[in-house]
């Protein structure tokens, strides 16, 4: 595994702050790596390290509850790269880095999309970043012009959520298409989904690019089929999210007052992890949104219409017989 986790910077930190415990969590695939870490900072500071294993899926996923109750007094949070190193008191965002080398991928996508596209724009997430420049350079010498987007908010240059896009969305109207470092189909989606423009995604791991517009086409069909079952729905479950990152309780609250203006009736549901196991459970509900993640919506499979905000908003947008025309062509899916 070519993956390296920041240790030095976890080990700084705690020699600053004396904690008596820590905590650990980041993404599944991370999991082994953690486990090192964790015995390196019980053997070196004699001091106990708890994994959070629940699914951590970004920065808005932080499982400080779990840190909490653990009476851990620091949060490593890794594998999320931010513009910000730490989220309140507890919370410390910690590097992983991806160090295999985009170089044959890189210049292989950049022959064949030769003559077809002049100015492209490089995107990735947290573990290539730092990868952005070495890539960047390799199109250049095949000929090509190529912009970073600039970071905003929690995104730095060239970063990209699933579910937040400024870097890309800001540079449409300059690019003919984007490039995406890492073997990320989840992310090169989004983009395809926001920008509408030709989005590939480089693997290093094969060695192989792909275009995700197809892909992203039938997650977007997809969003488009839930809206229009959604319209006839009586009854509609709006549900709040319990992760941290994910508590948007004012805007369930928003959405509840535009469908009941509508003559829908609505009910609030708070969920932690939603699922269409967990979403079965109530009766009697024709139609769910759900204010926690925009991707739970579009990429997993639910019996009923599971809507994100873009897609409930498109709803009340029909059902006042207002159009719909790009509705996920925005820089932020919340």
């Amino acid at each position: 595994m070519t993956m390296k986790i920041d240790e030095k910077r976890m080990f700084e930190i705690i020699e600053q702050r004396k904690p008596r415990s820590v905590a650990l969590n980041g993404p599944e695939g991370l999991m082994p790596k953690l486990q090192d870490a964790a015995d390196h900072i019980t053997e070196k500071f004699g001091i106990e390290a708890y994994l959070i294993g629940d699914t951590c899926w970004g920065s808005c996923d932080l499982n400080t509850h779990a840190a909490e109750m653990l009476g851990a007094d620091i949060l490593f949070n890794v594998g999320h790269t931010l513009a910000m190193e730490t989220f309140g008191d507890k919370v410390v965002m910690i590097d992983a880095f991806d160090d295999i080398s985009f170089d044959a991928v890189a210049t292989k996508c950049a022959k064949e999309l030769a003559g077809r596209y002049k100015t492209i724009s490089l995107l990735t997430d947290s573990q290539h970043l730092h990868q952005i420049e070495s890539v960047k350079k390799i199109f250049e010498d095949h000929g090509y012009s190529v912009i970073i987007g600039r970071g905003k908010g929690q995104l730095r240059d060239a970063q990209v959520f699933g579910c937040e896009f400024y870097p890309a969305y800001s540079v449409q109207k300059q690019v003919d298409a984007y490039v995406f470092l890492g073997q990320s189909m989840f992310h090169s989606a989004g983009v395809a989904m926001s920008t509408e423009k030709p989005t590939f995604m480089i693997d290093p791991y094969f060695e192989e690019f792909t275009q995700a517009n197809e892909f992203a086409q039938g997650l977007q069909k997809r969003a488009i089929l839930s809206i229009y079952k959604a319209l006839d729905a009586e009854r509609i479950g709006i549900i709040i999210g319990l992760k941290e990152g994910q508590f948007a309780h004012v805007r369930a609250l928003e959405l509840k007052k535009e469908f009941e203006k509508l003559s829908k009736k609505v009910q609030l549901v708070a969920l932690t992890e939603i699922t269409d196991d967990r979403v079965q459970v109530f009766k009697g509900i024709d139609a769910f949104v759900q204010v926690a993640c925009p991707r739970i919506a579009t990429d997993n499979h639910f019996k009923k219409p599971m809507l994100s905000v873009p897609q409930a908003l498109a709803v009340i947008k029909l059902l006042k017989k207002e159009s719909i025309d790009d509705f996920l062509k925005v820089q932020h899916w919340l």
